[in-house]
């Protein structure tokens, strides 16, 4: 049996934490952790979520119905249970509004790839959903094309939608990709984005594979891909009005069969000093509360 008590506290202080990085102004951005095969806890509507308590946690069915909670729940829900439908895997999934990654939502502008290691290797490819009215089901549909390839999304218009194993890592995603996007940004004023070449960039899904972390540039359905120039999703932009406008595309990178298929790192990759350095960038990303 699960403490729902302790999760509503969880939920309140990764709130508390979307609030201090300013990822949601005001009552902006919704938090959910699945309990059981019917039941979703849920943030209220209307709430700062900088200064929730666990009483203001609301229960809802996976229909969106509200069950119990003094408060209504948020009015965005059908977007997480929409989530949680499609990915059996997922028990907690995290909306919130954070500047840099959604002035990309603005811009229609795909993330760039191959660029920094930890983001290859946490995040990888990730879509800009087509833009629809929050809160309806129609809202919600918007994430299908993409939630199996993807543990966060940018929301057209509108900000971020993450998801995970836990109400933590759910949120992890997305301030690694804010922080990704900031740096992205700050690099562009500098005037240059340098890219990882094609041998690099391979060591990085390799690693990516060994440790556990899927990514569909290393499934047979991609081994073609140009691994650096957002295939996965590229399909989509005609229909969502994404396109390259802010940021240069990466040098082109031919699929070679050199790249490893059992999982292992490369020869001469000194695979624990890169672990090391992703994990250590992670840590202090982290640590800017």
């Amino acid at each position: 049996m699960e403490n729902l008590h302790k999760i509503k506290q969880d939920i309140c202080d990764i709130g508390q934490r979307i609030y201090n990085r300013q990822f949601a102004a005001a009552n902006d951005g919704n938090i959910t952790v699945r309990v059981s095969e019917n039941e979703v806890l849920c943030t209220p509507t209307l709430h700062c979520k900088g200064f929730l308590k666990p009483d203001d946690i609301s229960l809802v069915d996976m229909t969106g119905k509200q069950l119990s909670g003094r408060k209504k729940r948020s009015s965005e829900a059908l977007l997480h249970l929409e989530i949680y439908k499609q990915r059996d895997d997922i028990r907690s999934v995290v909306h919130c509004h954070p500047p840099h990654a959604t002035a990309f939502a603005i811009a229609r502008e795909p993330i760039p790839q191959c660029i920094l290691p930890e983001v290859e290797v946490f995040l990888g490819d990730v879509p800009i959903t087509k833009y629809e009215t929050p809160g309806g089901q129609a809202f919600a549909d918007t994430i299908i094309p993409y939630v199996n390839k993807t543990n966060v999304m940018i929301l057209a218009n509108h900000g971020t939608v993450s998801y995970g194993e836990t109400v933590e890592q759910a949120y992890w995603w997305t301030e690694i990709l804010d922080s990704y996007c900031r740096m992205l940004l700050l690099a562009k004023q500098l005037g240059n984005v340098s890219f990882l070449d094609e041998e690099k960039s391979r060591e990085l899904l390799d690693l990516k594979q060994k440790w556990g972390y899927a990514d569909p540039r290393n499934t047979p359905d991609f081994k073609d891909c140009d691994i650096c120039a957002n295939d996965i999703f590229r399909d989509s932009w005609a229909e969502t009005g994404v396109d390259r406008r802010a940021f240069p595309s990466p040098p082109p990178i031919k699929s070679s069969p050199a790249a490893s298929s059992n999982g292992a790192a490369p020869a001469g990759v000194d695979e624990a000093a890169l672990v090391k350095a992703i994990t250590d960038e992670v840590i202090r990303q982290m640590g800017k509360k």
